[in-house]
C-alpha cells in the first residue's frame, strides 16, 4: 500500500506521456458517450423573457452618498423579488396551464437573475420549448404588471399623504383608502419604472448544450484513463 501514499516520479510522467495513443481512445469513447448521453436523454428547454427595471434613483433618493444609495438599491431589489416569488404573480402561470403548480413551478422551472438595476432575465424550464417560453412569457408579464401596480399605489399614496399635509382633506375621509393603498402598494417606490423588453419570439436553448456533455464525457474518460496507467502497472508492482 506504500505506492499509493509515494510521491509521483518521472517514471509515471513518462508513462503518462507515452500513452498518447490512449489518451486519443478514451477521449473519444468519452466524447461519444457524453453526445450519446444528451441526445437519449435530453435536458429541457430553457426559454428567456427580460424586464427592464429603473429605479429612477436621481428622483427617488436625493443624497448623493455612495453607500446611501447602494442600501437602497438593494433594498428596493429585494422587495421586487419578492414580487416576483409572490403567491399572486406565480399562481397566475398555474391559472393558465392548470398542470402546473406553484410548487413545481418555484422549485424546479422558474430561475430568476437579475443586477439591482436595469434587465432582469427570467427563465423557465421544460421539455416543451413552446410550453417553456409561454411560462416565462406569462411570469414576465404578471411580473411587470405587478410592479407597475404597486408603484401606482404608492404614487397614489404619497398623493394623499402631500393632501393631508395641505389640509386639501381630512383624515377621517381617505384613512381607509390610505390603508389599501399601503397594503397594495408592496412598499415600492412610486418612482419604479419596468417594461417588457421581450415578449415575442423569445431566446430558447437547452439548459445545458451538447458541448458540455461532450467534454465532461471527455474529461471524465480521460481521468480514469491516467488511474489506470498511473495504478494498473504499480498494483501489479
Amino acid at each position: 500500500m506504500n505506492w499509493l501514499l509515494s510521491p509521483p516520479t518521472l517514471n509515471d510522467f513518462l508513462r503518462l506521456l507515452r500513452a498518447w495513443k490512449f489518451w486519443l481512445i478514451f477521449s473519444l469513447i468519452g466524447a461519444g458517450l457524453g453526445a450519446g448521453t444528451y441526445f437519449i436523454f435530453p435536458p429541457n428547454y430553457r426559454a428567456q423573457a427580460t424586464v427592464v427595471v429603473d429605479f429612477n434613483v436621481e428622483e427617488s433618493w436625493k443624497t448623493s452618498e455612495d453607500k446611501e444609495i447602494f442600501y437602497y438599491l438593494e433594498r428596493e431589489t429585494r422587495k421586487l423579488v419578492e414580487v416576483a416569488w409572490a403567491d399572486e404573480t406565480v399562481e397566475a402561470i398555474s391559472q393558465e396551464i392548470p398542470d402546473l403548480t406553484v410548487a413545481s413551478l418555484r422549485q424546479e422551472r422558474l430561475q430568476l437573475s437579475q443586477p439591482e438595476d436595469g434587465a432582469w432575465h427570467f427563465y423557465a424550464e421544460d421539455s416543451d420549448p413552446a410550453r417553456a417560453e409561454r411560462i416565462v412569457s406569462l411570469w414576465a408579464e404578471n411580473f411587470n404588471q405587478q410592479a407597475q401596480k404597486g408603484a401606482a399605489n404608492a404614487l397614489a399614496l404619497n398623493s394623499l399623504k402631500i393632501a393631508l399635509e395641505n389640509g386639501d382633506v381630512e383624515l377621517a375621509d381617505v384613512e381607509a383608502e390610505i390603508t389599501r393603498l399601503e397594503s397594495e402598494s408592496l412598499g415600492i417606490s412610486a418612482y419604479l419604472q419596468t417594461s417588457l423588453s421581450q415578449k415575442e419570439s423569445l431566446p430558447i436553448n437547452r439548459r445545458t448544450p451538447l458541448g458540455a456533455y461532450i467534454f465532461f464525457g471527455a474529461s471524465g474518460m480521460l481521468f480514469f484513463a491516467a488511474l489506470g496507467i498511473l495504478f494498473g502497472g504499480k498494483v501489479d508492482e
